[in-house]
This record gives structure tokens, C-alpha cells and sequence, in this order.
């Protein structure tokens, strides 16, 4: 292949993995009816503890062919978690309910990466 043809099918694999993402978050979006902000809470720890599993264990992501990775997590992962609609749903809500939910969004996150990581040192 040459250089254009490799950087196009790179291009066609996160554009796939990115529809596929994308379309996951506004499903998760209206899961609650009235309460969109728990839909980008599922959606961005989802995308974390996936992202926990294919990228941050090297002795894991060493099996797992580049393609895979642009697919799932450049792709997928990146437009499955969304920080703009995270950043735009904690502006509308009330102070009170705000700091809670970036806390909890933080919190949740970072424990889904962590979980992530486990998952993948049992998997290999």
C-alpha cells in the first residue's frame, strides 16, 4: 500500500469506529428520559473502561493490530465519550446538582480506566 492508501483506510477505520460511537452516545442520550446527563455519564465511563482495556496495558495492546486500535479506540471510544456535551450539560444544570456530577464524572471515569487496566492483565 502506499502512503495515501495507508492513511485513508486509517481514515475509513476511525470513521467506522466514530459512526459506530457516536450513534451509541445519542441512543444512551435519551435512555432517561428528561435527564440527558446520565447518558454522557454512561457513555464516558463506557468509553473509559474500553479505553482502560485496549490502550493502557502494553503487554495487551502489543496483540492487538493497529487497525484494531484506530477502530475501537480512536475511533469508537473517542466519539462513544464526549467532553463538549459533558461540559455544556454541567453548565445547565443547578450549582448544587453541577459539582456533583463533574465530580462524579471524574471519579467514575478514572475508576473505569483503572478497572479497565485489571480487566486486561485477567484477559492476557
Amino acid at each position: 500500500m502506499t502512503r495515501s492508501e495507508t492513511r485513508l483506510a486509517a481514515l475509513a477505520l476511525v470513521g467506522a469506529g466514530g459512526a459506530l460511537g457516536a450513534s451509541l452516545r445519542y441512543g444512551l442520550a435519551g435512555w432517561v428520559p428528561g435527564w440527558a446527563p446520565l447518558g454522557t455519564l454512561v457513555a464516558n465511563v463506557l468509553g473509559a473502561f474500553l479505553l482502560g482495556i485496549l490502550l493502557y496495558e502494553a503487554h495487551l495492546a502489543a496483540r492487538l493490530s493497529a487497525e484494531t486500535r484506530l477502530l475501537v479506540g480512536t475511533g469508537f471510544c473517542s466519539s462513544l465519550t464526549t467532553y463538549s456535551t459533558f461540559a455544556a450539560e454541567t453548565a445547565s444544570l443547578a450549582p448544587h446538582l453541577a459539582g456533583g456530577y463533574v465530580v462524579g464524572t471524574y471519579a467514575t471515569g478514572v475508576a473505569a480506566i483503572l478497572a479497565g487496566r485489571l480487566v486486561a492483565r485477567w484477559v492476557a
